[in-house]
């Protein structure tokens, strides 16, 4: 599953009033399909997939079915991208001036928004935002944190905690775009670049079915978000 609606640029990692619904309602929806029962279920170490899971957590809870403890496991968590535009944007700056007016631009509305949730800054993935991540995927500039490879290779090994569970059991775990795009992407075998395709496709709540069946990693359902049928409630930011 895919954490709900963030924060603002400025305050991300938590879940806005929205967000919060929209984890209520795919609890909900899980508890609907015949009481869906998990053997575990996990999140990484950020507040807003933690927040996530917890909306999940209640919704069983207040239908009376068990749900297991919420594991924290690093592994799952999304890269950091206000660092990577902490460290990037003044490199991307110095050498190219559309970047440059579009991330003065960005910052100018941020501050105009006064943290206001709604407002489309806060929303949208702009092109800084891809100018700076495709930077970080091509090791263009020094960085101080995890590389594109380190990243992928500590989401991807994760795989090996679930490879020693039994079998046929149902694995929860909440989490963000990238790592949901690169367990799909290798399912499929497919490029990096599609992979960042398939993260900005995906919606906040929504939930994707993998499964594993002895070495092979299957794709079964990818973005579902029916129960967020609802007029407002699709958001992808």
């Amino acid at each position: 599953m895919r954490h709900g609606q963030a924060g603002t640029r400025n305050a991300y990692d938590c879940l806005s009033g929205l967000g919060g619904h929209q984890a209520r309602l795919l609890g909900d929806h899980l508890v609907g399909q015949g009481g869906l029962r998990f053997t575990s279920a996990s999140t990484g170490t950020l507040a807003r997939q933690h927040q996530t899971a917890e909306q999940i957590r209640t919704a069983y809870s207040d239908a009376g079915i068990p749900f297991p403890p919420i594991e924290v496991d690093p592994g799952w968590n999304e890269f950091d991208l206000e660092r990577l535009t902490r460290e990037l944007a003044p490199h991307l700056c110095a050498e190219d001036p559309e970047f440059r007016r579009e991330y003065q631009e960005i910052l100018e509305q941020v501050r105009i928004s006064d943290g206001v949730h709604s407002s489309r800054v806060h929303r949208k993935w702009l092109p800084c935002d891809t100018k700076i991540v495709e930077a970080w995927m091509g090791g263009r500039f020094p960085f101080t944190g995890e590389t594109w490879s380190q990243f992928c290779d500590r989401v991807l090994a994760c795989r090996s905690k679930l490879d020693h569970r039994e079998k046929r059991e149902n694995i929860l775990v909440v989490t963000s775009a990238t790592p949901i795009a690169l367990w799909t992407g290798f399912s499929l075998e497919i490029s990096d670049a599609h992979v960042m395709r398939l993260a900005g496709a995906l919606y906040n709540a929504s939930y994707t079915i993998l499964r594993l069946r002895q070495e092979q990693l299957r794709l079964f359902t990818f973005n579902a978000a029916s129960h967020l049928a609802a007029r407002g409630l699709l958001t992808h930011r």
